[in-house]
């Protein structure tokens, strides 16, 4: 049996050394912003700076190409950088990649940095870049990678001869390739990953960011240190632990108690309990997440549009924003947040109606039907408490039942996840982050025919969302996934219900930003003056 059998934690510095994510577009050609924010305070005072973070979920895997998960992002991205980033404020900056320009259509160079060593010592080639973008648009590599569609459009990649460059190639203009690489495709090597092997992957890091894996607890904790060969600048933290705790109380009380430094999703019962104690304070950030119900469109009641329809007007929208969120939330009518291209301002959400909604199950042919909310737990700021009030609010209706199935994250997750829609949920409570800033990385994955999330199905607003991924005129693709998001407002695919706020609690003695992207670059953790 091995150490991650038993739980056991994994020192894997030893083993690797035997080896030896606000900008919507940008322009394809140019230098980019300086690197990285970073903190150099514990650097130049010589103390010591140890950081606990603690998440709602535990990672699912440490394969950076191989997970949809917010939280497990949060993790990988401490050891993995990728060609470009993001800053607090949303801006493209340089991480492996120095510079860009669009060759043809279809093609876009990237320069790569010089002199970037991965954790395990050996230095980043271009063939370890082309090999990672592959290993995510090319199944035949090695993986059916759960990030594919992130990368939709991107095709290929290739080595440029006699340069320390890469050549990613894409269909067509691709208006949105810088924007993806911002976001998504870290960096792995190609010759430890091969002759690792997959089960390895999921197992240790090895990337080129400004901490390396020091242990692992499955399902319990990610333990690290500074990466002394990285490229940029000292990282704040000499020692970071990310771990978690699904019950939103046990992470408050273990950063009051001073057992975590920074803890995610505080609850509004939990607020006022944070503002009035001076070792902690509040860091808030509307979030690029949109969290909603899901109903498969392939199973009855759901295959009826009207019947989707009732199951929003059942819903008070307004009284779950207000009442259990405390307002750190934003009702939402469509798949697309207000700051993407795509969004249509003149979409509202839907009112309150359950006259309505009844009136509409009565049509669909529906009446009598009993339905089953699926909901992770601990996930998403008041998951449960919010699916709790759906699954009543439809369940009053006189002409439908409700009940509520609290899951696992990671376990509901999976089934969302691996391909096989006999498993997936009829209704499940789910949120998605969209770091992009574009609607066509919320439509193409959640509602595309055939994705692998996807619930729904529209064969016609498929065609015109890969339609906006043909032009690189800013005000066609804007009104082209404006009337996409119009169409999905009415086909009522989802029970809309809100924008996502951050809530997250910081220990004083810490000065951090909370991102709109929900990502945390631990890096940036610095001390309090």
């Amino acid at each position: 049996m091995s150490d991650m059998d038993d739980g056991r934690a994994i020192d894997r510095r030893s083993v690797l050394r035997s080896l030896g994510t606000v900008v919507a577009t940008v322009s394809l050609s140019g230098c980019l912003s300086d690197t990285p924010e970073q903190s150099t305070d514990t650097a130049t005072t010589g103390d010591s700076l140890s950081v606990t973070i603690t998440q709602g979920t535990a990672p699912d895997t440490l394969d950076p190409h191989n997970h949809r998960s917010t939280p497990t992002e949060n993790v990988v991205r401490q050891a993995y950088e990728g060609l470009l980033a993001r800053d607090a404020s949303g801006a493209v900056t340089e991480r492996l990649a120095t510079g860009y320009e669009r060759q043809e259509a279809g093609r876009v160079r990237f320069t790569l940095r010089e002199d970037v060593s991965f954790h395990s010592g050996s230095t980043l080639t271009p063939a370890d870049v082309v090999f990672s973008i592959r290993r995510i648009v090319d199944p035949s590599v090695g993986i059916e990678s759960a990030q594919r569609d992130q990368l939709s459009g991107i095709t290929d990649a290739q080595a440029v001869d006699g340069e320390h460059a890469v050549d990613v190639l894409t269909e067509g203009p691709n208006p949105l390739v810088v924007n993806q690489l911002a976001t998504y495709c870290d960096i792995v090597e190609k010759q430890w990953v091969t002759e690792s092997g997959e089960e390895t992957v999921t197992q240790e890091m090895n990337g080129t960011g400004p901490f390396e894996q020091t242990a692992y607890e499955p399902n319990t904790r990610v333990a690290f240190e500074p990466f002394e060969s990285y490229w940029g600048p000292t990282p704040g933290p000499t020692a970071l632990t990310i771990d978690a705790a699904s019950e939103a109380s046990v992470r408050v009380n273990s950063l009051l108690e001073g057992e975590s430094d920074l803890v995610v999703n505080v609850p509004p019962q939990e607020v006022q309990r944070i503002e009035s104690n001076d070792s902690a304070t509040l860091a808030t950030a509307p979030s690029t997440r949109i969290l909603y119900v899901a109903m498969r469109s392939d199973v009855e009641p759901f295959d009826s549009q009207k019947f989707r329809q009732a199951m929003n007007y059942a819903v008070d929208l307004e009284s779950i924003v207000e009442d259990i969120l405390n307002g750190f939330g934003k009702g939402t009518g469509q798949p697309t947040l207000e700051e993407f291209v795509g969004f249509d301002d003149s979409i509202e959400p839907y009112p309150h109606n359950p006259d309505r909604a009844e009136r509409l199950i009565e049509e669909s042919g529906y009446s009598g039907a009993s339905v089953t909310l699926h909901t992770p737990q601990g996930r998403y700021l008041k998951d449960v408490e919010i699916a709790q009030a759906v699954v009543g609010m439809i369940d009053s209706l006189s002409n439908v039942s409700a009940d509520l199935q609290q899951r696992e994250t990671n376990a509901l997750i999976g089934e969302l996840t691996d391909g096989d829609r006999t498993t997936m949920p009829h209704m499940y409570l789910i949120g998605w982050g969209n770091a992009t800033f574009d609607a066509t990385k919320t439509l193409i994955p959640t509602l595309g025919c055939g994705e692998v999330l996807s619930s729904f199905c529209a064969e016609s607003l498929d065609e015109e969302v890969q339609k906006s991924l043909q032009t690189t005129d800013q005000s066609k693709r804007q009104e082209l996934l404006s009337a996409v998001n119009s169409n999905y407002h009415d086909m009522a695919p989802w029970i809309f219900l809100h924008q996502q706020f951050s809530v997250y609690a910081v220990d004083q003695r810490l000065e951090w930003t909370a991102r709109r992207d929900e990502r945390i670059e631990a890096a940036t953790i610095a001390r309090s003056n």
